[in-house]
């Protein structure tokens, strides 16, 4: 999907098409209506804190504004680009509609997050092209909203291909184009190069994925060890093996919070107290929907100083009870010495089962324990 979040608050408020508008932060209010009765939307330059963007549209990208990006230096190279708040009900209902619209014509589909799948079209008759023409149609009707494909012999090339033309765009790439239009790309568009390899790599004066192939495999092994350097030496070449796999195993369902400062064990004991009521909340939900129960709940504490810390609770019987799983987290958060301040809380819920009506009635419900005291 193109600019997924970003596009779909435009469809909110379609009078921002055109302009950078930039998704993200904590506590950003949403529009208000004027008394001539036009919305008023808050500008990046008045922002301050330590959220970071959740996506952008094209034209704030435009500008140097990207996802994962500091709202406060985002704010230096666009300060008049409109920021808005996450919706994020908004979003997994869009997402959950675009994944039916696809299904319905090409239902070998892997589901990569929220805005991203593969599709295996290798079954189905008719030419890929053809196909690409009709989900990008069924997702428009079902969603308003445009997405880009890629059609590859494979997941990598997939990966990369649905990047090349963007917004709105279908590429078909095939082997024999490689050399032209994959060899010249930056290493770093391949999915799995990261900051710290793409780093290492031009070190040793390869910068594009045609460099890389044409590194000896012995070099890469020398500097990379033996599984990463070939996996390197393969895809630079185009070579992906794996399957479209349908269906995925969840093993853990989490939540969790970064604050926009610092908050204090006892100081901000109320603050915590809420925001860890509510991730709680938000856990049990998801194990709901998608039809889990879970017998370990963990929790995830960062503090100021970036030290992270986890617990995790087994149950006797798995659960998806919002003050059950509460008062689990609340247990393991006893086992931690709270003598800083803290930057992100987390709550996870794995071990999970799938829900059926005998253990939604062994659910253990006990009242909640007074938390952060």
């Amino acid at each position: 999907m193109d600019a997924f979040f970003a596009s779909v608050e435009l469809l909110a408020y379609p009078e921002l098409r055109g302009q950078p508008v930039v998704v993200g932060g904590r506590r950003v209010d949403r529009p208000q209506t004027g008394a001539d009765g036009r919305r008023q939307f808050s500008r990046l330059r008045d922002y301050a804190g330590r959220g970071v963007i959740t996506t952008s549209t094209y034209e704030a990208r435009a500008l140097g504004v990207f996802s994962g990006m500091g709202l406060m230096k985002a704010a230096q190279l666009a300060p008049e680009a409109i920021l808005l708040p996450a919706n994020f009900d908004a979003y997994r209902d869009c997402s959950r509609r675009f994944k039916a619209a696809v299904a319905r014509i090409a239902p070998q589909i892997e589901d990569r997050g929220i805005d991203e799948i593969y599709i295996d079209l290798s079954a189905l008759p008719g030419d890929s092209l053809s196909l690409a023409r009709q989900i990008k149609q069924a997702v428009g009707d079902a969603t308003g909203l445009s997405c880009s494909i890629g059609i590859t012999p494979n997941k990598l090339l997939a990966k990369i291909a649905s990047d090349l033309d963007k917004p709105d765009g279908i590429t078909l790439l095939a082997m024999d184009d490689i050399p032209t239009r994959i060899w010249p790309l930056p290493a770093r568009k391949i999915n799995g190069i990261g900051p710290k390899a793409d780093a290492r790599l031009a070190e040793l004066g390869i910068q594009s994925i045609g460099q890389l192939a044409a590194t000896p495999l012995e070099l890469l092994v020398r500097h990379f060890g033996q599984r990463y350097g070939h996996w390197l030496h393969r895809v630079a070449h185009g070579l992906d093996e794996r399957p479209v796999i349908v269906e995925h195993e969840t093993k853990s369902i989490s939540r969790e919070s970064t604050f926009d400062r610092d908050l204090h064990p006892r100081q901000d004991r109320a603050e915590l107290s809420e925001i860890f009521t509510g991730l709680c909340h938000r856990v049990a939900d998801d194990l709901q929907r998608k039809g889990y129960t879970s017998r370990t709940i963990g929790i995830k504490l960062r503090f100021a100083d970036f030290h992270a810390v986890t617990r995790d609770l087994t149950l006797p019987v798995a659960t998806a009870d919002a003050a059950t799983i509460r008062r689990a987290a609340g247990e393991c958060l006893k086992r931690i010495p709270l003598e800083q301040r803290i930057r992100l809380l987390g709550v996870r819920a794995g071990g999970l089962q799938k829900e059926t009506a005998a253990n939604m009635a062994a659910d253990i419900r006990q009242a909640e324990l007074p938390l952060f005291c």
